[in-house]
């Protein structure tokens, strides 16, 4: 499932090619044919991101509310920018980070092929991969697409989301007030207060909290694993039982490895890597976590093997020893 960096970096395309765009929305899939209708036609004012919530205004007062879930995802074709990392790579995410500012067709940054301004295609969803060159804009519908959002330059196909449905105002307000702080959204000192008090209420495991979005936006399976791990925190220890201190550094952990998240479009977790092993890290997830996905395997500080158990349906990955 995206996480918050994910939620975020799509959301920035959408300030970027769509708000103050005039939007041709549609359903070639047929299931959101009346919500297209309502869209269809109207100047996009505003997107954002809470969590793993996005939301796209348009000047009808009428918001787009999507949920990627487990196998959402939007596809971008046209006018589209790359990411440092993404452009470095041929278009695949986290292959390299070896990259200048690059000129590519038009303008910085864009996915256009040197040279004629071939539109390009990226999909983003937990992970982003650039595809090959198109050469019809728009382009045929691929597979089931819940909703095309099109502009004269970019276009946005959303396949397989969880959520997807027209909002009005008090009904965007309803949704984001069930939704816990967002460092990218709320005041650090304000969102920080409100995470902490929550959590040191609870009798929940804090490794259960940290999944709760009511509790704090954004993270996911990756990011819960890490960020106990950096805390060298038992995910079992009740929220009531962490230390004020250690609850205040989760929120801050939190803070720093969502902005690396948006920054680099991997969830990096490692620290201190630098040359041949920050490429790597950017390549591959074995080589960019602590514990996630290490099932088995000796832990990378003491050598004890890292265990993984369900925790309301996800796999928890964490470290015996360290997390003692």
């Amino acid at each position: 499932m995206p996480e918050g960096h994910s939620v975020h970096r799509i959301t920035r395309q959408f300030q970027l090619h769509f708000v103050g765009e005039r939007v041709r929305a549609s359903s070639p899939q047929g299931r959101f044919a009346s919500g297209a209708a309502e869209l269809d036609g109207h100047v996009m004012v505003n997107a954002k991101a809470i969590g793993k919530q996005m939301f796209l205004e348009f000047d009808n007062e009428l918001w787009l509310r999507v949920h990627l879930g487990m196998y959402g995802a939007w596809d971008f074709t046209g006018d589209i920018t790359a990411d440092a990392t993404t452009a470095s790579a041929n278009g695949r995410m986290g292959h390299t980070n070896q990259r200048g500012t690059v000129m590519n067709g038009e303008h910085e940054d864009s996915l256009h092929s040197i040279g004629a301004p071939r539109r390009a295609r990226l999909r983003m969803a937990e992970q982003e991969k650039a595809g090959e060159d198109i050469t019809e804009f728009p382009p045929e519908p691929v597979g089931q697409v819940r909703v095309r959002l099109l502009t004269d330059a970019t276009c946005a196909d959303l396949r397989g989301p969880t959520a997807c449905q027209v909002l009005h105002p008090r009904e965007v307000a309803a949704v984001i007030a069930k939704q816990g702080p967002d460092p990218l959204v709320d005041a650090l000192a304000e969102g920080e207060e409100r995470f902490v008090s929550v959590v040191r209420k609870k009798q929940t495991p804090i490794g259960l909290l940290l999944m709760d979005q009511s509790v704090v936006s954004g993270i996911g399976n990756v990011y819960r694993a890490e960020l106990l791990y950096r805390a060298r925190l038992n995910p079992h220890i009740p929220g009531k039982l962490v230390p004020e201190d250690t609850a205040r550094e989760l929120w801050r952990d939190w803070t720093y490895l969502l902005g690396v998240g948006v920054r680099t479009g991997q969830m990096l977790t490692m620290d201190g890597l630098e040359g041949e092993a920050y490429v790597a890290a950017l390549a591959t997830r074995d080589d960019r976590h602590w514990v996630y996905h290490r099932a088995g395997l000796p832990c990378r500080v003491c050598g004890t093997h890292i265990v993984v158990e369900m925790a309301s349906g996800r796999k928890l990955y964490w470290c015996p020893q360290c997390q003692a």
